[in-house]
């Protein structure tokens, strides 16, 4: 990357200090571009779930793989969970979408309070693992909350076998005006498709671990027995371990850090596999110095840029996210490393511009936190809009999370020291109310802006573009206004 007229700025930059100059290109298709990433994750587009208990869980991680991303699972949720859930989205199909499965004999209620868990809104009746009916949120309008499924449930119109080609799947859901199909093999349900999902299969490429199944990460913190936590999370399949801390730059990550690489490096030997390992969060040179050095792979850059974050408001510490990134990428690329961008992304253009100033890949949290796929519950406030409840992962209730093996005086006593929000309403996009949704947004602006730059790969945008520095004025006047002025 280079600055415009190869003026340097003399202060740090924000995503909206800062814009991206059209070079003379020869990439004429936004299908032209490989989105790749080079950090050795698996990853097809340069996409990560942050690890937070209000985004991150079974269903985020599963789909976000389904289109090349990966979800990084948190460091407070208990082990036993944190292996069914890697064992369900290795499990999940890397085309055909998680079914809703339910009962005939079901209630209605039961039915209503489970179809907001996926974007395509359906439920499957099976009985001997074969479908025998489909019900949605139309067909349960109205209807008594006691009903059973099966007195609303109808006949599926169409049924697809797991043989059938992509093409000819849409083709047929089209002619068929059918919006979810179920997929079989065998006559047993192993998933269903809709028109919109086909033609994402078609575009996006999955991220796949060696044994070509969904690939998954978990994060481990510095505290307690760090070494046993990650030989756990190795075992159980993660393919991407993080060493997360809000300040990745102590002692105690250092001396954490090297306990989870010996780990990973026993697991390699045993299993041929290397899982690259994470560590953060950090904002400089040395900071990035220090954890390669301590055996991290990638270095995760960002501290205070979140939106549910206080960080900088509490203590003044942090830096402007653009700059954060552009130094510690030129830092860990001179140590055959590689950074991610963790956090204040708000736009596509924000993503397309970390990329520009050296990640491999963007982190994104609260963003994804409005969507069906997220963990928390589907609430709708006193104007009808549907959101859910995000948090800080260094707020109060997120360390009440971490801390509940402690006595009660010792979690009270932590719980006085948050910075971060506990309780922020992420209201679901109606336009764009799934992840899926988001990640199409996001995507296309990113592959765009690579033909604007001439850049095939994200190497080729990182040396290619040409950025320029701008005031409040030059952000506001690139916004687009929904109503006239």
């Amino acid at each position: 990357m280079e600055f415009l007229n190869g003026m340097r700025p003399t202060h740090d930059l924000t995503y909206n200090d800062v814009f991206m100059v059209p070079s003379r290109s020869g990439v004429t298709s936004r299908m032209d571009v490989d989105l790749r990433t080079a950090d050795r994750v698996g990853t097809t587009i340069p996409i990560v779930v942050a690890n937070m208990t209000a985004v991150a869980g079974r269903r985020m991680a599963e789909t976000v793989a389904r289109r090349g991303g990966i979800a990084i699972l948190p460091q407070d949720i208990p082990l036993p969970e944190v292996r069914g859930t890697i064992e369900r989205v290795k499990a999940s199909h890397t085309v055909y979408e998680t079914p809703i499965v339910i009962g005939r004999d079901a209630p209605v209620a039961q039915l209503l309070s489970v179809l907001p868990k996926r974007a395509h809104r359906a439920a499957v009746v099976v009985e001997d693992g074969r479908p025998v009916g489909v019900v949605t949120e139309t067909d349960a309008e109205e209807v008594d909350r006691f009903a059973a499924v099966g007195d609303v449930m109808h006949e599926p119109r169409l049924v697809l076998d797991d043989a059938v080609d992509l093409r000819e799947a849409f083709d047929r859901l089209e002619e068929a005006h059918v919006r979810v199909a179920p997929v079989v093999a065998d006559g047993r349900l192993v998933g269903v498709v809709t028109p919109k999902g086909l033609i994402r299969s078609a575009i996006y490429t999955p991220a796949v671990d060696e044994r070509g199944r969904l690939c998954v990460g978990a994060a481990v913190g510095i505290n307690g027995d760090v070494a046993g936590r990650a030989a756990e999370l190795l075992a159980a399949g993660a393919d991407v371990i993080v060493v997360d801390t809000a300040h990745g730059h102590q002692d105690k990550m250092l001396a954490a850090l090297p306990q989870v690489t010996r780990e990973r490096d026993r697991h390699e030997s045993e299993t041929g596999v290397r899982v690259p390992v994470v560590a953060g969060n950090v904002v400089s040179r040395a900071g990035v110095e220090d954890l390669v050095d301590g055996g991290a792979d990638i270095i995760k850059v960002g501290v205070g840029p979140g939106a549910m974050c206080t960080t900088r408001m509490m203590t003044g510490v942090g830096r402007p996210q653009f700059s954060a990134v552009l130094e510690a990428a030129e830092s860990a690329r001179a140590l055959g490393a590689h950074v991610w961008a963790d956090g204040g992304v708000k736009y596509p253009r924000d993503v397309a511009l970390a990329l520009a100033a050296g990640a491999a890949s963007v982190m994104i949290g609260s963003w994804f936190s409005g969507t069906f796929e997220s963990p928390g519950d589907l609430v709708r406030d006193t104007d009808g809009r549907l959101y859910k409840e995000s948090f800080g992962m260094a707020s109060a209730r997120a360390v009440r999370n971490r801390t509940r093996e402690l006595s009660a005086f010792d979690r009270a006593r932590s719980a006085l020291f948050e910075e971060g929000i506990s309780s922020g309403r992420m209201f679901l996009d109606p336009q764009r109310p799934g992840v899926e949704d988001l990640l199409d947004a996001i995507i296309s602006g990113v592959r765009s802006a690579f033909t604007y730059a001439g850049a095939r790969t994200i190497g080729e945008f990182h040396t290619g573009a040409v950025v320029g520095i701008q005031g409040a004025a030059g952000y506001e006047e690139g916004r687009p206004r929904h109503t006239s002025w």
